[in-house]
């Protein structure tokens, strides 16, 4: 197997590759470009026009998406998958893989979209550094574009395997995106309402990606993942990577949910009124007092079917506790397309 089919081990051993580009037996070109950024570029007889960014590791401790990255690369660098798509492996914080942490100074995954101009340390630098490597790579006109930025969730979840659906204010959400998550395992969708700071908002509001972030299950230490069913998700990945995708995918099944509110923690007097332990989508009866700040806010649940998810209490002040979410369908979208 070619050296930098590694990139796992490169990264996570804090090494550059002595060769920084290797062409496999077909032709596929595998070339290093940053600590835990790799390309793969198809022979161009063989290149479908798909420009395809994997992202794992934005934090730390969320492991099987890391595995899942460097499976799919050992494959390439022996031939077993034949790319037709370009693609950007990203590993996003190699200071946190290596010491097992969510992040090492703050959370990657909040300093996005400039936020990182008004921070500094290890992941402001790096957020910069992503933004740029994702800039350059989706730079080609007149290709599809496509980032799935692959995470494990810091909790259980009452529904395993979702995606999230970034917003950008008159721009549609595409039912085909819809079905290749359905096909990839994702049971729902959740559509976000606003702009936002993490990495999948920068490349599909500001590179017109269409990009997704997909949550799989518990985060779990290396090697520990067999809980963790990536199978479908896998399958569709080399399906993708080479050109091998049905042209229609069914959405039957798919559930589909809006961000109704975010709750925003504005002080050290925030109170979440919800089990530390609570599973993402666990269900809000109307009339509960979900969320208190003295002085700042209360949050009483409205909505009909109203869920929470991403409940953290812990968050640094001026930051989302946690978002509320309800049922959506494809009629009250404002906007969906093929």
């Amino acid at each position: 197997m070619l050296a930098l089919g590694k990139l796992l081990d490169l990264t996570l051993a804090g090494r550059e590759p002595a060769e920084k580009t290797q062409l496999t037996v077909d032709g596929v070109r595998m070339r290093w470009l940053a600590e835990g950024a790799l390309e793969v570029r198809p022979p161009e007889a063989q290149d479908s026009g798909m420009d395809l960014l994997l992202s794992a590791g934005i934090h730390g401790n969320e492991t099987a998406p890391i595995e899942l990255l460097d499976r799919l690369l050992h494959d390439i660098a022996r031939g077993v998958i034949k790319p037709r798509a370009r693609i950007l492996f990203l590993f996003g914080n190699p200071a946190a893989m290596r010491t097992g942490l969510r992040f090492v100074e703050e959370d990657l995954n909040r300093l996005f979209n400039g936020r990182h101009e008004s921070s500094s340390g290890y992941e402001a630098m790096r957020a910069h550094e992503l933004e740029r490597l994702a800039t350059t790579f989706f730079s080609v006109a007149h290709r599809t574009r496509l980032h799935y930025d692959l995470h494990t969730a810091i909790r259980g979840s009452r529904i395993e395997q979702f995606a999230l659906y970034p917003f950008k204010e008159g721009r549609a959400h595409s039912r085909r995106e819809l079905g290749r998550l359905r096909a990839a395992g994702m049971q729902a969708v959740l559509l976000q309402n606003k702009p936002s700071i993490v990495f999948i908002a920068f490349t599909y509001e500001q590179l017109e990606v269409e990009a997704f972030t997909l949550e799989l299950g518990k985060a779990r230490p290396f090697g520990q993942n067999e809980g963790v069913n990536l199978q479908p998700l896998e399958r569709r990945l080399k399906h993708i990577i080479e050109g091998t995708e049905q042209p229609e995918d069914s959405i039957d099944g798919l559930e589909l949910f809006s961000v109704a509110r975010e709750v925003i923690k504005h002080s050290d007097r925030f109170i979440l009124h919800l089990p530390l332990h609570v599973e993402n989508f666990h269900e809000l009866p109307k009339g509960y007092v979900l969320a208190d700040d003295p002085g700042h806010a209360c949050w009483v649940i409205e909505e009909q079917g109203a869920r929470i998810i991403f409940p953290n209490p812990k968050v640094k002040n001026g930051l989302r506790a946690g978002m509320i979410i309800e049922p959506a369908t494809l009629k009250n979208l404002d906007q969906t397309s093929e």
